[in-house]
């Protein structure tokens, strides 16, 4: 079928559908016209570019910014290889490869991760900077990171403890995932950031940051289990019984067998959950957390750039964009991988 044949079919079959076509050009037409006047004759994108570097790493002392470099490096360099190897193999070369640095992947991560957290805090050798000064988009992705990498372990093992035959376990898992559900999370960043510290011994204080970051995890994990969960009931019972009856006892069948079906069965959910996740890090500005809208509404709070209002949230929404796509097309990969 060529263009036009597409076009007559779809858009232009009847009359009825000719007319509505032609209306919704028009409106399409009127809205980008009058969308691109603004943006070329009207906004004012100067308060991008006076302030870009407080959007991405905020109030982070500029002679230090080679650590963010440094950081930026280790993780763009982890990223290709790690889509390299889930891509697909079209020689032996990379099939060997592949199959060499798979095992060391998550322990380099892991390592790499703990190596950026003291690049960017500092301490060691290193000179420190408090957290006060980590905002903007450097603590937006710092945050959510955290929180994704903790969550997500602590989910899976709710979903097994939901599905689990012990009583207590069941139950004290249930009880957990329907109290945080029922639980707005602007409500639990209060608790986390106004009532814990009132539990803790008045020697023990918690930075902002761990709190907001206990925040996240906690509300993240209980959504993060029902994902799970519905790929765990989707595991037909007949292949845990098989793999017992070759003699596997209970954990492997978990961990060999049923946990990496039901994982790659609910792919589209986790990362939908992990996206969702990312978007509420902007919560955290209501609780005193300067990331990405925080400083947004200190950026917008300079009497020079008051009322610029619809340049500094299209960039930041397009930020934001950016990152949830990202993460949107490396599930879509990832799960075109899985299904060959």
């Amino acid at each position: 079928m060529n263009k036009l044949t597409w076009f007559k079919k779809n858009l232009f079959s009847t009359w009825y559908n000719s007319l509505l076509t032609i209306f919704c050009l028009v409106i399409i037409f009127s809205i980008v016209k009058g969308c691109l006047f603004w943006a070329f004759n009207q906004a004012q994108w100067q308060v991008i570019q006076v302030n870009i570097h407080l959007f991405l790493v905020g109030r982070f002392p500029k002679s230090l910014y080679w650590r963010i470099w440094i950081v930026l490096g280790i993780i763009i360099t982890l990223s290709g290889i790690t889509w390299s190897v889930f891509t697909k193999k079209p020689n032996i070369i990379k099939q060997r490869f592949s199959q060499f640095i798979i095992p060391f992947l998550a322990p380099i991560w892991l390592l790499s991760f703990a190596i950026n957290i003291w690049l960017i805090g500092g301490g060691f050798g290193l000179q420190s900077v408090s957290t006060n000064l980590w905002n903007g988009l450097l603590l937006t992705l710092l945050m959510a990171v955290i929180s994704i990498v903790l969550s997500f372990p602590i989910g899976v093992l709710l979903a097994l403890g939901r599905t689990s035959n012990l009583f207590i376990i069941r139950w004290f898992s249930i009880l957990y995932i329907e109290i945080v559900r029922g639980l707005p999370l602007i409500g639990i960043l209060f608790i986390a950031q106004v009532m814990l510290p009132l539990f803790l011994p008045a020697d023990l204080r918690l930075d902002r940051l761990i709190r907001g970051i206990a925040g996240l995890v906690l509300f993240s994990a209980a959504y993060m289990a029902e994902n799970v969960r519905g790929g765990l009931q989707s595991i037909p019972r007949g292949q845990a019984e098989a793999a017992k009856a070759l003699g596997l006892n209970t954990p492997f069948v978990v961990i060999l067998i049923i946990l990496p079906q039901a994982l790659r069965a609910v792919i589209p959910a986790i990362v939908g959950q992990f996206i969702g996740l990312f978007k509420d890090t902007s919560l955290l500005s209501l609780v005193g957390l300067v990331e990405l809208t925080g400083i947004a509404r200190s950026i917008l709070a300079q009497p020079q750039f008051l009322g610029r209002y619809a340049e500094v949230y299209i960039f930041i929404g397009l930020i934001y964009w950016v990152f949830c796509y990202s993460m949107s097309l490396a599930s879509r990969r990832l799960e075109k991988q899985f299904s060959n």
